[in-house]
């Protein structure tokens, strides 16, 4: 009988896609990073707990062209910073994709609230602009010029915090307690540039960043870098905590109710069934 491609995989097949997975080389990046302080009111509202505020209000915006084998990939996010316990990192509360690949496996594996978009990093000369855009809208766009080379920094390790869920079948809640994920980054960088310019946040009912006001541009570089990541679980959350915060995975908190009412017979998702 011929392959049926839908079958189950051999252990051996599945040991074989791990190794080809753990030999990959160094992909970098070219991309654009703007860090602004904020209104501290605005982060703590964005922060599920046991997230907190850290002590200053900063929003990070990251806009990637990844040298991917075979095909380029568009990446980005919008993160605050947040703490939980006394480590120290981000909170990302969008995180465009130009590919559904990139996509799927962050959200389905770290949690990672990734989104198919549009994302843009071009330069010609000194002159640099980058955005991320859905639907239309290109909600954070990124210009200015290069000013000069900074210092390249060592490797660093970074930690992005995510909430890993999966909304509960009978319509409401979630299926099992939603965890809060450590996402850690081991970060190379060989190439990075001063730009002198300034954000501009666009509204968007979809992606409403523009709720981050820039009140003190902190810096904006273009540079090359590499990063690992792996993640780990570090508690199981409340959902009752949770829930208030789920529509900020969706573009329309109803979706995942979609379908003829006389079949769908469902609670409102304003318990958190998003």
């Amino acid at each position: 009988m011929a392959r049926v491609r839908y079958g189950a995989r051999s252990d051996a097949e599945a040991a074989a896609a791990r190794e080809r997975s753990a030999k990959l080389p160094d992909i970098w990046s070219t991309g654009v990073v703007a860090v602004w302080e904020t209104d501290p009111d605005v982060v703590a509202a964005v922060l599920p707990p046991p997230l907190k505020p850290t002590a200053r209000p900063l929003v990070r915006a990251n806009i990637s062209k990844v040298d991917l084998p075979g095909y380029p990939l568009g990446a980005g996010s919008v993160a605050v910073a947040a703490a939980h316990g006394d480590r120290e990192g981000w909170y990302p509360l969008v995180m465009p994709m130009t590919h559904e690949r990139a996509l799927i496996g962050g959200r389905e594996v770290f949690g990672e609230p990734k989104k198919l978009g549009e994302v843009t990093v071009e330069r010609e000369g000194l002159v640099v602009r980058a955005a991320l855009a859905r639907h239309g809208i290109a909600f954070v766009e990124v210009r200015g010029a290069v000013s000069g080379p900074l210092p390249l920094p060592e490797p660093v390790e970074k930690t992005d915090f995510y909430f890993k869920f999966l909304p509960g079948v009978e319509g409401s809640g979630f299926d099992a307690d939603p965890v809060l994920v450590h996402c850690v980054r081991n970060e190379k960088v060989r190439r990075l540039e001063r730009v002198t310019g300034d954000v501009v946040l666009r509204e968007s009912m979809y992606d409403p960043v523009a709720d981050l006001p820039v009140r003190r541009l902190v810096e904006i570089t273009i540079g090359e870098k590499t990063t690992d990541q792996r993640g780990t679980v570090a508690e199981r959350v409340s959902a009752r905590d949770l829930l208030p915060y789920v529509h900020q995975r969706y573009d329309d908190p109803l979706q995942i109710l979609d379908g003829p009412p006389e079949t769908s017979p469902r609670k409102e998702a304003s318990d958190g069934a998003a």
